[in-house]
C-alpha cells in the first residue's frame, strides 16, 4: 500500500496540514526566487550596463537606456505566450511539471546572457542574441507565476489563503534583493571600468548554481487534491474543456478583472525599481553603489511586508486592502521625486521603501483573488493570461514611457500623472470586483459545474 505524501491532505476537502503546507510554500518560494532573481537581474543591468555595452551608438545616455529597456520589454512580450503554453500544460498535466521546466529554461537563458560579447566585438549580433535570450527568459517566467502561486493557493485553508499564497509573492523581492546584492558587491569590489566590461557577468553566471538547487526542491512537491480531482473529472468526462480557449469563452470578465487588478501594481513596481535608477543616475549622477544599497534595503522591507498584507486581506477582505494600494500608489510620485531631488540617502531609501509598501497592498493579495476567480479546470490558464498579458501593457512599457516622458519634458510631473491614470484604472477594477475572502475553491468548481451543465461537484466542509 502506498504511503500518502505528507505535503498533501489524505482526506478530500481537508486543508493541508501546516507542516506540509510550509513545505509547499518553501518549494514554491525557492523556485520563484531563482526565476525572479534572473528576471530582475536583467532589469538592473539594463539600467546600469546594457545601454553602453550593447547600444553604444544610440546617441545620448537616455537613448541607450531606452534601447536597453526595449530589449527588456521583449521579455514581457514573451510572458503571455509562456503563460498560455504553460497554462495549458499546467491545467492538463499539473502545476509541478511546468514549474520544473520553467526553472531550467530561465536558468539556461540567463547563464548564456552572461557569456554574450558586446557590440564592439560582434556588432549587431550582440543585441540580436540578447533579444533572443530575453525572449526565452520571458517565455519561461510567463509560465512560472501561475504555477507557483496556485501550488500554494490550492493547498491553503479557505480562511488563510491570502496569507499563505502571498509567500510566493514575497519571493519576488527576495529574487530582486539577491540580484541587487550581487551587482552591488561586484560594483564595490571592482573598479567601474572592470565592472562595466566584465564584472556584471558574474551575477548572470551565478544563476547556474541556484537553478540546480531550485529544480531539486521542486521535484519534492505534490499536486493539491482539488487539482487531482478536477483532472480526473476532465479525463472522465471527455466533453469538459480546459485551458486558455475555454477560460476566454467562459470567463472573459474574470480575465479582464485580473488584467485591471494587475495594471497599476505592475506599472508602480517598475517605476520604483527601474525608472528610479534612471532618474537618479541621469538627472543627478547619483552614485551607483549607493543607489543599489538603497534598493537592497527597500527589498528587505518589501519582503517582510507582503505576508502581513496577505494576512490583512484574510481579515478585512481582498477589496479594501487592494483599493488602499491603488489610492496610495497614485500619490507616491508626488512626494517620492522631491525626496529623490534632495539627494539625501535616507530620504531616497524612504521614498523607495514607501513605494514598495504601497505596492505590497496590491501585490500580496493577487494570488488569492485570482485563484478565487476561476474554476480548477482552467485556473492556471486564467490567472496566467490575466497576469501576463497585462505585463505587456504595464510593466514592459512603464520604464520606457517614464524615461521618454523625462526626456521630453525634463520633469517628473508627467510620470506622476501617468501613475495616477494607471491607479484609477485599477481602482475601478477593484470596485467592480466581487469580494471573495474565505471562498471555497470547491464551491467555485461547484458553481462552474452548475453554470455549464457539468457533473455536480460536492463541496466538502473545511475543518
Amino acid at each position: 500500500m502506498s504511503v500518502p505524501s505528507p505535503a498533501v491532505s489524505t482526506r478530500r476537502g481537508e486543508p493541508t496540514e501546516k507542516s506540509g503546507l510550509k513545505k509547499i510554500v518553501a518549494a514554491s518560494m525557492v523556485g520563484t526566487v531563482v526565476e525572479w532573481y534572473e528576471f530582475f537581474l536583467y532589469a538592473t543591468a539594463a539600467s546600469l550596463v546594457f545601454g553602453a555595452f550593447f547600444f553604444p551608438n544610440a546617441g545620448s545616455q537616455l537613448d541607450g537606456i531606452i534601447a536597453a529597456f526595449l530589449t527588456y520589454a521583449v521579455g514581457f512580450i514573451a510572458r503571455p505566450l509562456g503563460g498560455i503554453v504553460f497554462g495549458q500544460i499546467g491545467d492538463k498535466l499539473g502545476r509541478k511539471h511546468t514549474l520544473q521546466v520553467t526553472i531550467i529554461l530561465v536558468g539556461v537563458a540567463t547563464f548564456l546572457m552572461g557569456c554574450l560579447p558586446g557590440f564592439d566585438s560582434i556588432g549587431y549580433w550582440a543585441p540580436a542574441l540578447l533579444v533572443i535570450l530575453r525572449f526565452i527568459q520571458g517565455f519561461a517566467v510567463g509560465g512560472e507565476w501561475g504555477g507557483a502561486v496556485l501550488l500554494v493557493a490550492e493547498h491553503s485553508p479557505n480562511k488563510s489563503r491570502g496569507f499563505w499564497s502571498s509567500w510566493p509573492q514575497a519571493a519576488v523581492p527576495v529574487g530582486n534583493l539577491l540580484a541587487t546584492l550581487v551587482l552591488l558587491t561586484t560594483s564595490w569590489i571592482l573598479p567601474e571600468d572592470q565592472f562595466m566590461s566584465w564584472g556584471w557577468r558574474i551575477a548572470f553566471w551565478l544563476s547556474a548554481v541556484i537553478v540546480v538547487i531550485g529544480y531539486y526542491i521542486r521535484t519534492h512537491v505534490s499536486e493539491a487534491p482539488i487539482f487531482l480531482e478536477a483532472r480526473a473529472q476532465v479525463e472522465a468526462e471527455k466533453a469538459i474543456s480546459y485551458g486558455v480557449g475555454e477560460v476566454v469563452r467562459k470567463y472573459p470578465r474574470g480575465v479582464l478583472s485580473a488584467m485591471g487588478l494587475r495594471f497599476a501594481e505592475n506599472i508602480l513596481y517598475y517605476i520604483i525599481v527601474s525608472f528610479s535608477i534612471v532618474y537618479l543616475v541621469t538627472v543627478h549622477q547619483y552614485d551607483t553603489s549607493q543607489l543599489l544599497l538603497a534598493l537592497l534595503i527597500a527589498h528587505v522591507v518589501h519582503f517582510l511586508v507582503i505576508p502581513q498584507v496577505g494576512r490583512l486581506s484574510d481579515r478585512f477582505g481582498r477589496k479594501p486592502v487592494y483599493l488602499a494600494g491603488a489610492i496610495l500608489g497614485a500619490t507616491w510620485a508626488f512626494f517620492a521625486f522631491p525626496m529623490f531631488d534632495t539627494l539625501n540617502p535616507v530620504l531616497i531609501v524612504a521614498a523607495i521603501t514607501i513605494g514598495l509598501c504601497f505596492h505590497a497592498l496590491m501585490y500580496a493579495g493577487q494570488p488569492a483573488i485570482m485563484a478565487e476567480m476561476f474554476p480548477t479546470r482552467m485556473r492556471y490558464s486564467g490567472v496566467s493570461l490575466g497576469y501576463q498579458v497585462t505585463s505587456i501593457l504595464a510593466g514592459s512599457l512603464a520604464p520606457i514611457i517614464a524615461t521618454a516622458l523625462l526626456q521630453r519634458f525634463e520633469s517628473w510631473v508627467p510620470v506622476a500623472i501617468y501613475l495616477i491614470i494607471a491607479c484609477a484604472i485599477t481602482a475601478v477594477a477593484v470596485i467592480t470586483l466581487k469580494e471573495t475572502r474565505g471562498a471555497s475553491l470547491f464551491e467555485v468548481d461547484a458553481e462552474d459545474a452548475r453554470k455549464h451543465g457539468l457533473e455536480p461537484v460536492t463541496v466538502p466542509t473545511e475543518k
